[in-house]
């Protein structure tokens, strides 16, 4: 049996987050962690001063890497620890939410990365649980996702298979190995924000690893704290991250199929800063 004192580190990549941060870090610490590492993606100071009474280690890369790059970073600078917790910094974590975690990955070796349930402040679950998305799931969730936010494909897509399984789960958090974090090398750095999560899970299980979500870690994820600063630019990144998938992991015939994904893409690319600016 693991101690989460001496096998796991968290990794909280930081982009002003203000009070939410300084709560996450709360939260890891009383889940006994043996190392919290704050990556700031935000201009140097930009954390909130309150930080520094913390025992943390504060990576400071002077310029905002992204998310999978601001993790890679801060699992770099942290101490070489079996498992690594990485986390948004709008989180909360709940009492015993790392211990279950860890438990899980000590129980099961084929397993490299593992998500808790997500809870959003209200109390409602947050379909953190996902599967890889066939072309016509693809198609119709981006379609339909900005006008009918419950459309039965975006549920597909945002849920576990019939079985229970998941393909991948949200990077907001989840515990993995470090030794297959690093086998897979990391979060792929072309993705700058989003999608990098699935990318990772794909990665992971293209080395024969399997990925899963467990409900006896639960969080709490605010959600869009750090992006709403800048929400025209990430809903970009968001469909370039999508795009990106596209053609990263298409194979056969659907290859012939991405300059229709990125046509569509493009589509609803507009229709959602359409929406915004009349917001």
């Amino acid at each position: 049996m693991s101690d989460i004192e001496d096998d796991v580190v968290a990794v909280v990549v930081d982009y002003h987050a203000d009070e939410f941060l300084i709560e996450c870090v709360d939260s890891l610490f009383d889940n006994g962690v043996a190392q919290v590492v704050v990556v700031e993606n935000g201009e140097v100071g930009s954390v909130p001063a309150a930080l520094l009474d913390h025992d943390v280690v504060l990576v400071s890369p002077g310029v905002n890497l992204g998310y999978g790059r601001g993790v890679n970073r801060g699992v770099a600078a942290a101490r070489a620890t079996p498992y690594v917790l990485v986390s948004n910094p709008d989180v909360v974590v709940h009492e015993g939410a790392i211990e279950a975690l860890v438990e899980y990955l000590d129980h099961h070796r084929d397993v490299a990365l593992v998500g808790p349930k997500i809870l959003r402040p209200d109390g409602t679950v947050y379909p953190s649980m996902r599967v890889f998305p066939n072309v016509w799931l693809a198609g119709l969730h981006a379609i339909l996702a900005p006008i009918w936010p419950d459309n039965p494909a975006t549920k597909r897509y945002r849920s576990a298979r019939p079985d229970g399984s998941v393909d991948w789960v949200s990077g907001a958090c989840f515990l993995v190995r470090r030794s297959a974090f690093e086998l897979v090398g990391g979060f792929d750095e072309r993705y700058f924000m989003f999608a990098e999560d699935m990318a990772l899970c794909w990665a992971l299980r293209e080395h024969g690893f399997r990925v899963d979500a467990i409900n006896e870690a639960v969080v709490t994820h605010v959600e869009g704290v750090s992006r709403a600063r800048v929400s025209r630019e990430m809903l970009i990144a968001h469909h370039r991250s999508a795009l990106r998938f596209e053609i990263q992991t298409a194979k056969g015939w659907r290859r012939a199929l991405v300059p229709f994904a990125s046509l569509v893409l493009s589509l609803r690319l507009m229709l959602v800063l359409f929406a915004e600016s009349r917001s």
